[in-house]
């Protein structure tokens, strides 16, 4: 992985999800949370696991509280600043990734990647044009490319092969309209020891 691995998509697309796993797997020095729009901070409730995987976090003020205006503390800048591997979950849909801008200066094409995580079972994101029209809200807002697509379709323990298979599908296609590389899909432990699980690429999430 690069030093700064970003983590941008729709709302509810499950990117928290996966910086957390990338993060533990990876072995990632420090995960911070720069979601300022949703209050309510999925990466702050896994701090007892990634702390105790040796990751620093470092979540807004207010984070996993009622409070509807959190800010970023200054400990924020050790990601972009430190040599150190880190990861950011930034908050859904180009609203979220406008707080990426005013750490432009930090972020190149050499020590970052940018993942654009993808829930084709969502309607915001069920067809490549809805998924592209996406990505381009959130590269202007953020002033970032996306360089990396992640297929994380799944309907939480619902997903069956099928679903994954049909993600599958669609961010190809998306990859093929738009050149944008695809990383990979995001599979559960428990689906990935299904012994007809064929996919090329995929991340096994705790």
């Amino acid at each position: 992985m690069k030093r700064i691995n970003i983590f941008v998509g729709h709302y509810g697309s499950g990117k928290t999800e996966l910086a957390v796993n990338f993060a533990i797997k990876n072995k990632a020095d420090i995960i911070a949370d720069l979601d300022t729009v949703n209050p309510y901070f999925r990466t702050n409730d896994a701090r007892k696991i990634l702390e105790d995987a040796g990751i620093r976090v470092v979540a807004p003020y207010y984070a996993g509280t009622n409070v509807d205006l959190p800010s970023l503390p200054p400990e924020v800048y050790a990601a972009f600043t430190e040599e150190k591997a880190a990861v950011l979950d930034i908050g859904g849909d180009d609203d979220g990734a406008a707080v990426l801008g005013r750490f432009k200066n930090y972020i190149t094409e050499d020590n970052s990647e940018v993942y654009f995580v993808i829930n084709v079972l969502r309607p915001e994101t069920d067809t490549p044009d809805k998924i592209i029209e996406m990505i381009r809200a959130i590269e202007y807002t953020s002033r970032l490319k996306v360089t990396c697509l992640v297929n994380n379709t799944n309907l939480m323990e619902e997903t069956t092969y099928k679903h994954v298979l049909k993600g599958e599908e669609i961010v190809k296609k998306v990859s093929e309209m738009t050149d944008i590389p695809f990383f990979g899909n995001a599979v559960k432990k428990e689906l990935a020891k299904e012994k007809d699980f064929a996919l090329d690429k995929y991340i096994m999430m705790l």
